[in-house]
């Protein structure tokens, strides 16, 4: 680390979303800047920092939930004026508070993400994307992804107005006059975009939920460049970018705000592919970052970087050292008469608030209690910031939940068989329901957390097999108690995701049904039972998807329109479940369809090979870890000891991270892989109307642990080895 930053925190406003702190223009570049801050309660409130203390210019009444603030002034004058977005409205405020512009942009989705670019206006909904010149409509774009972000700035070389959008879809879309010029497909999906100005040059970069930085190349509309920074070890999903030369070399960093409440500074060099990037700071957290901004804050002079957490703590991180009244000699700290009179402030600030608080407890106890007769009370609804993704390293899904309170217990049920796997960072008790008091195949499960904790991460493992639900009741430390529920759905192929290419090599069995259903109806078919299927089909004839799955690397092709539809996987288990889903829900539709099933016997060879190279690799690690486990119980760690093992051992020894790592990570993958083997011999047999018995599944197991590609063909197709 070469980046000493010190943590200063300075106030908590409401719950916050993403794109919520801004900075304005101070008249000299070393003095400290005025903040820009709103909530999801409505209230956009100005202050400063002098000698520690908040200083207050304007704040606003409660109101709509402000989803988005900006800062834009005239090309050429500074960036001093505010706008932000609530509902469908754009209103503008002065640094001094007065409302200068109120603005209705007639959008029938609410504004998610907006963008300010001198008089150019740029709102976009869930899917609806919306540009304006001086309060008037230049056109709009339908998107059939979900919007995440937009940017627009002005091309270099042309000087044409361009702006991008982030889609959940793994796509980034660039337009021009409300028009689609380029689709830039990316591997991950992004979820914030940001504009890197260096000298007279601009260069896109954009985050994504699984912790990484692209380069994207717009002007010569060559889509995704390279990575920026690919940091593996942190896969939390990048919430918030920002650039600023905070080691002040002349060359700007970049900042990371991530959602697991980390940031990070990077030196990033981002003409240079082979100049590598690499971290200089980070400071962790517990609640996730919504907005970073760099500037002067707290003292003149001093660099540092603002941040604000989802429940509305708003901290500095500054260049100033904070200890300068340390005494290292004698360990104690030496308190000057301004910080005994601030010390003293807070002290009475502290008693007056405790003063408030029991009269407000007195003031509920006698509301509530009326001629002895007890009243009911009522909270508003709990605010819970949720996600629920899959990492494809894995093949395991990671469900975040955080309140803007403490939390007491998560209770956690899901209607089919999913297992909970232990991650690093959880400190929370979990505790599960007997198995003979549940319905079998189900999943009942408590987390009781640690003190303050209001974040929590939980990693499920998933089966694919039948759509279900998950459901989480999440507790607060609230008074009266309450409980608040969060259902997300587990689709039916939940380990798949979407992809933009693959390879047409590979052997294909083809799974087709016609019947008389229409174009609505199948898309809901399909997207129960894939993920990231987009909430409406394409406008063209046939709507065309490509997936792959994050356990055994196969791909499925969906192809469907208004009556038919035809599915194209090298797995037929894949094609068994859609043929099994698809069914079922047409048959409560009521609705008569035909099936027709191309079975091509290379698929199987073409799997078993496909999974080959992670069985085999899985099943070394777990031989190491026995003999590792082994070594140790037998205590021959010391080095006079491990002179006398063979070079095999002490190799094993030296190398245990390489496996004891993915088998803490993922400790059931090798079963997860028998399985896929195993069901792919069930549904084989059944589409060819074979009826299996129990000693026919135990010599596929006793064959894949001891494993054979031969045998196992043979036990596949009997009559052609």
């Amino acid at each position: 680390m070469e980046l000493q930053l010190s943590r200063v925190d300075y106030t908590v406003v409401g719950i916050t979303n993403n794109n919520c702190l801004k900075l304005l223009p101070s008249s000299n570049l070393k003095e400290p800047q005025k903040v820009v801050v709103a909530d999801s309660e409505g209230i956009l409130q100005v202050f400063s920092i002098k000698k520690d203390d908040i200083q207050l210019h304007f704040k606003t009444l409660p109101g709509a939930s402000i989803t988005s603030l900006q800062t834009a002034g005239i090309t050429g004058t500074a960036h001093d004026k505010i706008f932000i977005a609530c509902g469908n409205e754009v209103k503008g405020f002065t640094k001094k508070g007065k409302l200068f512009l109120v603005f209705d942009s007639g959008m029938t989705e609410p504004i998610n993400s907006m963008f300010v670019l001198g008089n150019e206006l740029f709102l976009c909904g869930k899917h609806v994307y919306s540009h304006f010149r001086d309060c008037k409509d230049l056109g709009s774009y339908l998107c059939g992804d979900t919007i995440v972000d937009v940017v627009a700035f002005y091309m270099t070389k042309t000087k044409r107005l361009t702006s991008l959008i982030a889609c959940e879809g793994r796509m980034i879309r660039v337009l021009e006059h409300a028009r689609v010029t380029f689709s830039m497909e990316v591997e991950n999906s992004p979820t914030v975009l940001h504009v890197f100005e260096d000298d007279d040059s601009k260069t896109i970069l954009f985050g994504t939920s699984d912790g990484k930085v692209g380069i994207l190349d717009v002007e010569n509309l060559q889509g995704f460049q390279r990575w920026l920074i690919s940091n593996d070890k942190n896969s939390s999903a990048i919430t918030c970018i920002d650039s600023y030369d905070m080691t002040g070399n002349g060359s700007k960093n970049l900042i990371l705000g991530r959602q697991d409440g980390n940031i990070e500074v990077y030196y990033v060099n981002i003409y240079d592919p082979h100049d590598s990037a690499y971290l200089l700071f980070i400071e962790s957290g517990t609640e996730s970052i919504t907005s970073i901004k760099c500037g002067i804050v707290g003292a003149a002079g001093y660099d540092e970087i603002l941040a604000v957490t989802y429940s509305g703590r708003i901290f500095g991180l500054t260049t100033q050292a904070t200890d300068v009244n340390f005494d290292g000699s004698t360990g104690s700290f030496i308190f000057t008469t301004d910080s005994s009179l601030k010390i003293n402030k807070l002290k009475a600030e502290i008693e007056d608030l405790q003063s408030k608080l029991s009269k407000e407890r007195e003031k509920y106890q006698t509301a509530t209690q009326n001629n002895g007769v007890m009243e009911l009370s009522a909270i508003p609804p709990i605010s819970i910031n949720s996600t629920f993704t899959l990492n494809r390293e894995s093949a395991t899904y990671l469900l975040t939940l955080e309140a803007p309170t403490a939390i007491d217990n998560i209770l956690i049920h899901c209607n089919s068989r999913v297992e909970l796997l232990d991650v690093e960072k959880n400190t929370a008790v979990v505790s599960y329901n007997d198995p003979l008091e549940t319905k079998p195949g189900t999943l009942l499960a408590t987390y009781r957390c640690q003190t303050n904790t209001n974040r929590i991460e939980l990693k499920l493992q998933t089966h694919e097999s039948e759509k279900a639900f998950l459901q989480a009741y999440v507790t607060p430390m609230l008074q009266p108690k309450c409980s608040r529920l969060l259902q997300f759905d587990i689709k039916a192929l939940s380990l798949h995701y979407r992809i933009h290419e693959y390879e047409d090599s590979r052997p294909f069995s083809t799974l087709k049904l016609k019947g008389s259903f229409s174009l609505a109806e199948v898309h809901t078919w399909i997207s129960q039972c894939l993920p990231e299927v987009p909430e409406k089909p394409q406008l063209s004839e046939e709507t065309i998807l490509y997936f792959k799955s994050s356990l055994i690397d196969t791909i499925l092709l969906c192809t469907y329109k208004k009556g038919e539809v035809e599915f194209q996987s090298d797995n037929l288990t894949t094609l068994f479940i859609l043929k099994e889903v698809l069914t079922k829900e047409a048959t409560k539709k009521k609705i008569k369809i035909d099936i027709m099933m191309d079975i091509n016997e290379d698929c199987i060879d073409h799997m078993i090979k496909l999974i080959e190279p992670k069985l085999l690799e899985h099943q070394k690690m777990l031989r190491d870890k026995e003999l590792f486990d082994a070594l140790n119980e037998l205590e021959v760690t010391e080095e006079e000891n491990i002179k006398y093992l063979s070079s095999k051992y002490r190799t094993l020894l030296g190398k245990s991270n390489e496996f004891l790592n993915p088998c803490r990570d993922n400790p059931d993958y090798l079963r997860r892989l028998w399985d896929s083997i195993i069901n792919l011999y069930k549904h084989y047999n059944k589409m060819k109307g074979i009826q299996l018995g129990k000693y026919k599944v135990s010599e596929i197991q006793y064959c894949l642990d001891n494993y054979s590609y031969h045998d196992l063909i043979n036990l596949f197709k009997p009559n052609q080895v």
